[in-house]
């Protein structure tokens, strides 16, 4: 498999958060958590206390073996361990009503299923210099935004607005609730990008490149299209097609 035999980067101590109470005192204060690991058989009210508070914030839980956390951390653990977050996690609801109290129009952009985080970097980037204000992830099944996903954004993902959802699906409720079209690039579809409005409050969800959007997910999409290609080859790459779709909402957005 490609990758498989790829040596995977340590994590730096400093961005461990290690040990029960420090990890609730950093849920407590608000401070962003990638996932939170947690040996399997812990037990006790300080654990109790730290699922609560990661399902309050929607912070991803991971259940591991001792020997995971020791291979982590030389320190006393207490059977938890914590991924400080390299960018601050917000409120979609919240930047909603952001962005449109400054007048500006909604356009953000939704990952489901992209897992390379060169590939989330780069769409990042693409999304500043075009406009976007936010970026929407769930809190499963994408790449961590750690720092090589910051590397390949250019700084892009320290100047963009990020959400982390637990459900892709109650987030395109929530857009479409606030008068945000969720669009959906998918290749079979009847329409071309240039025949879709950008200039309105709209959401474009991208797919991974091996499963594409979740099905369900791509129902609630008001709107589905494609990109034109020539010959015969499959598709783009995610970040160079959200790229295009971006570039095609600055040209309508500011020349139309």
């Amino acid at each position: 498999m490609e990758g498989y035999f790829k040596r995977k980067p340590a994590i730096k101590q400093s961005a461990l958060v290690i040990g029960r109470q420090p990890i609730i005192e950093a849920l407590e204060a608000g401070r962003g958590i990638d996932k939170i690991l947690l040996q399997k058989n812990a037990s006790g009210d300080a654990i109790v206390k730290i699922r609560d508070l990661a399902r309050q914030y929607q912070v991803p839980v991971q259940y591991v073996p001792v020997e995971k956390l020791h291979g982590m951390t030389k320190a006393n653990h207490q059977g938890v361990i914590a991924i400080a977050a390299l960018v601050q996690y917000l409120d979609l609801q919240a930047v909603i009503d952001h962005v449109v109290s400054s007048g500006e129009t909604p356009l953000f952009v939704m990952l489901d299923g992209v897992t390379d985080v060169r590939n989330i970097g780069a769409i990042a980037r693409s999304a500043v210099t075009c406009g976007a204000q936010a970026l929407i992830i769930p809190d499963r099944g994408v790449g961590a935004l750690n720092e090589e996903a910051l590397k390949s954004s250019a700084g892009a993902l320290e100047k963009i607005q990020v959400c982390r959802v637990n459900s892709l699906m109650k987030a395109a409720d929530t857009l479409r609730l606030n008068g945000i079209a969720v669009l959906a690039s998918e290749m079979t579809a009847q329409s071309y990008l240039h025949e879709v409005d950008l200039k309105q409050p709209c959401t474009i969800i991208m797919g991974g490149e091996e499963h594409g959007i979740f099905p369900a997910l791509m129902k609630l999409a008001d709107q589905t299209f494609r990109i034109p290609m020539s010959g015969n080859f499959e598709s783009f790459n995610v970040s160079v097609a959200a790229g295009i779709i971006l570039y095609e909402s600055v040209k309508q957005r500011t020349f139309s």
